[in-house]
């Protein structure tokens, strides 16, 4: 059996929820729960968690009357709420995916909950006049699924009906996977000796540091029981790679690739925000920090380039993606971002910075375009200097980023912190 619940504003969409509903239980072992986020209050059979169960249960009781609040403070309020009431059930193992359907207030609040409430790999999905655009407020780092309605949810004709048609069997089926695979994750976990446990390694990549991160992939689940997830370095991928920190699911981290933070200090397209490298430092895991891609600013095309920036050393990626070449003023800031993030550690023992004194990035190396030898040393500094004191072991190292004897050594590096023998 698995169970979804349906996140919907009864008040104005109940007919279109029911169809969802009734589109979701035909698939065979799947109920539903229904939960209503309406601004006004709804009464039928078919609703599970009421408005005013919400409101009631898990609302401030200081809260203005819901008729006072402007939309906003409303989606904010109602998000809360469910956030609280999904949370529960889904501690208590009662539900194994969740869904919604609306416009763009419903998609904010239930997009709120799924975020706020659900590790990756708990089956989401929205049915949303917004899922044609830009999603990353929706999505952030999470694996939030969207189905474009392609109409608006008002009012039920065959288009409609078709999308939320295919959208119920898919979340119904992803409940089930998901209720089945938990229910082996449990089984093999009380089997599983340590012996056979496989080490979870976070790692951070970049086009440019690629090679690299291959090499040390390849050296760790070659001879050690590791298995390693790679985080595209674009934003979204750091900010994913510290969630999974925080919910527990990796043991380690080779951040190789901090280029994000250049793009959160200078301006770019690709910030994962000031957040990044703090969930490590938080929970005290094994972490082997180095500078890749940190030669570089991400942009749009060459024409979204800000004139402020005309001038200045410039790499056109590709036709999406102009890269900036940080100065020595913007990696001393870099440096210090790092070094000062990484100092509030209460494990230093576990942290260890590599600097790859042969380039930061393919591109960065001795005659490539960003060959800067001067913000090579400034970023350098900047970093030694903040860490001085902290315990912080730092490893400054001839070869570049990408070099397959670096990716050894950092490797092995992460090995010693976990204590791992070659399997």
């Amino acid at each position: 059996m698995a169970s979804v619940a349906i996140i919907g504003s009864c008040d104005t969409k109940l007919q279109e929820l029911l169809f969802l509903r009734d589109r979701i239980e035909e698939t065979a072992r799947v109920k539903t729960i229904l939960i209503d986020v309406g601004r006004d209050p709804c009464v039928h059979d078919a609703i599970t968690i009421s408005q005013a169960e919400l409101l009631s249960k898990y609302g401030n009781s200081k809260d203005a009357s819901i008729s006072d609040l402007t939309r906003g403070e409303f989606v904010t309020l109602m998000s809360e709420c469910a956030s609280q009431a999904v949370r529960k059930l889904y501690q208590q193992g009662l539900i194994d995916g969740i869904i919604s359907a609306g416009g763009s207030n419903g998609t904010s609040l239930s997009a709120a909950v799924m975020r706020d409430v659900f590790p990756v790999g708990f089956p989401k999905l929205i049915v949303s006049t917004m899922a044609s655009g830009d999603t990353r407020p929706v999505v952030g780092e999470t694996d939030i699924t969207l189905m474009h309605s392609v109409v608006d949810v008002a009012g039920l004709n065959p288009i409609l009906r078709d999308i939320l048609s295919n959208a119920g069997a898919s979340i119904a089926n992803a409940a089930l996977s998901y209720a089945a695979r938990r229910d082996r994750k449990e089984k093999d976990a009380a089997e599983e000796s340590t012996s056979m446990k496989k080490w979870r390694v976070g790692i951070t990549m970049f086009g440019v540091t690629t090679p690299g991160v291959d090499a040390i992939r390849s050296h760790l689940e070659s001879n050690y029981p590791v298995e390693t997830y790679v985080f595209h370095a674009v934003g979204t991928g750091g900010r994913a790679m510290e969630r999974l920190i925080r919910e527990g699911q990796l043991d380690a981290v080779i951040d190789l690739t901090t280029t994000e933070i250049c793009d959160h200090l200078v301006g770019g397209v690709l910030s994962a925000g000031e957040g990044r490298l703090d969930a490590a430092v938080e929970t005290g895991l094994p972490n082997i920090v180095s500078l890749g891609a940190l030669d570089m600013v991400n942009f749009g095309p060459r024409n979204t380039m800000p004139e402020k920036h005309e001038g200045r050393v410039i790499y056109e990626h590709n036709p999406t993606i102009t890269l900036l070449r940080t100065s020595p003023d913007e990696c001393r800031e870099i440096g210090a971002f790092i070094a000062r993030k990484l100092s509030k550690s209460k494990r230093p023992d576990m942290i260890e910075v590599w600097i790859p004194k042969g380039g930061v990035s393919m591109i960065a190396v001795p005659g490539g375009p960003f060959e800067d030898e001067q913000a090579d040393k400034a970023l350098s500094e900047a970093i030694k200097s903040g860490l001085s004191g902290s315990g912080i072991k730092i490893v400054e190292d001839e070869r570049h980023v990408n070099d397959g004897g670096f990716a050894k050594d950092i490797a092995e590096a992460l090995v010693a912190k976990l204590g791992l023998q070659k399997s």
